[in-house]
């Protein structure tokens, strides 16, 4: 029995990345506009973080 036990995580991973995968396509399929926003919120937000980095590296090597 314990195998079952292990494989059952693997299965909800699955599961879920599939329906996240599913929800990815429906939302820009239904909401172009929306996910693109998304997208550049998501963009925004990396590059904020990055700048962060960058600057605390100039900082540190100043």
């Amino acid at each position: 029995m314990p195998a079952a036990e292990e494989e059952m995580p693997v299965f909800v991973k699955k599961v879920f990345a599939w329906l996240g995968i599913a929800f990815l396509i429906f939302f820009v399929a239904l909401r172009p506009d929306g996910a693109a926003a998304m997208c550049q919120s998501i963009g925004v937000g990396l590059m904020a973080i990055f700048q962060g980095f960058g600057d605390f590296l100039t900082g540190v090597t100043a």
